[in-house]
C-alpha cells in the first residue's frame, strides 16, 4: 500500500513538471516570433553645443516670435519654463537670439535674451525683413468727413486814415514868451478912457 502512494506521488511530479517545461517552452517561442528579424537603427542624439533655457518668471512661459522684434513680428509660440531649444544665431546687439522651432514654417523663431539664459557661443546673423500686414487699413471717408473744418474767410478791417493834425502856429510869440504887438491891457484902458471922454461930453452938452 505504501509503494502505490509513493508511485503515484512519484508519477504526479513527473506529469506536473512536464506541464511546466511544455508551458515555459511555448512563452519563450512567442517570445522569439515577436523579435523582428532585421536589423534596428539606434538613434544618437548630437549634444548641443549653443542652447538657450527659458528662466522662471511670473508668467510661467516666454513668447516666441516670428522676427526680432516685438513691432512688425508675430507671435508665433511660446516656450515654458526650463524648456531648452538650439541657439542658431543672433542680432548684432546680441537682444534677440534665433533658435530651433519645429512646427512653424521655416522651423525657426526668435526669443528675446532677458527671457533666457544662452549657453555657448552664438553667431550673428542677417535680420529678416519686417513682415508686411495681411490688411491694410482703410479711412473711411464719412468719417473722415466729420473731423474737417472748414475755415470761413473773414473780410480784413478797411482801414480809415486819421485826420490832419493841426499844429498851433508859434510865430506871433518871441523867444521869451511875450506876444509881439499892442498888449490887451493896453487896448481895454484905451477904451474905457475914451467912454469916459464920450461921458463927460455929454455931460457938459446937456447943461
Amino acid at each position: 500500500m505504501h509503494r502505490f502512494f509513493s508511485g503515484a506521488i512519484t508519477s504526479g511530479l513527473i506529469i506536473l513538471t512536464a506541464l511546466v517545461l511544455i508551458s515555459l517552452a511555448n512563452e519563450q517561442a512567442v517570445a522569439y516570433a515577436q523579435i523582428p528579424t532585421g536589423s534596428i537603427p539606434t538613434v544618437t542624439g548630437s549634444p548641443l553645443t549653443s542652447y538657450v533655457i527659458v528662466r522662471d518668471s511670473e508668467q510661467g512661459f516666454a513668447n516666441v516670435r516670428s522676427g526680432p522684434g516685438t513691432l512688425g513680428y508675430d507671435v508665433i509660440g511660446v516656450l515654458v519654463v526650463g524648456e531648452q531649444a538650439a541657439a542658431l544665431g543672433r542680432t548684432v546687439v546680441g537682444d534677440w537670439i534665433l533658435i530651433s522651432y519645429p512646427g512653424v514654417p521655416g522651423g525657426q523663431a526668435w526669443i528675446f535674451k532677458d527671457l533666457v539664459e544662452v549657453q555657448g557661443e552664438i553667431p550673428i546673423i542677417d535680420i529678416p525683413p519686417t513682415q508686411t500686414p495681411q490688411t491694410t487699413a482703410t479711412l473711411d471717408p464719412t468719417l473722415a468727413a466729420q473731423f474737417q473744418v472748414e475755415i470761413i474767410p473773414t473780410r480784413m478791417p478797411t482801414f480809415t486814415a486819421p485826420p490832419a493834425l493841426v499844429l498851433p502856429d508859434y510865430a506871433g510869440i518871441n523867444s521869451s514868451g511875450r506876444t509881439l504887438g499892442v498888449p490887451v491891457g493896453f487896448i481895454v484902458i484905451g477904451l474905457a478912457v475914451l467912454g469916459l471922454l464920450g461921458l463927460l461930453i455929454s455931460f457938459f452938452r446937456g447943461r
